[in-house]
């Protein structure tokens, strides 16, 4: 999972995105893509970043994922041990 602090992308020569940040380079690189007129070479590399964008925004997601359900693992086991759950 990337850390939010840390500053480093996965070749550590890259400060790290945001969620949004990345979500939104994705995009963009969908756009360009999608309207053609790129030589072979140039749409292989935007793919590959495209590809590294995709794996950001998914480590995020799981991270988020991982705390919520802690956060709700946690909250269920205090109310079973209090006895007096809201629902």
């Amino acid at each position: 999972m990337v850390e939010q602090g840390d500053d480093t992308g996965a070749a550590g020569t890259e400060p790290e995105l945001s969620y949004e940040e990345s979500r939104e380079e994705l995009n963009n690189v969908v756009r360009r893509l999608e309207s053609g007129g790129l030589s072979l070479k140039d749409s292989l590399a935007l793919w590959e970043r495209g590809e590294e964008l995709a794996r950001v925004c998914e480590q995020w997601l799981e991270g988020a994922r991982a705390k919520l359900a802690a956060a709700m693992d946690e909250r269920q086991g205090d109310a079973s041990e209090d006895g007096d759950a809201p629902f």
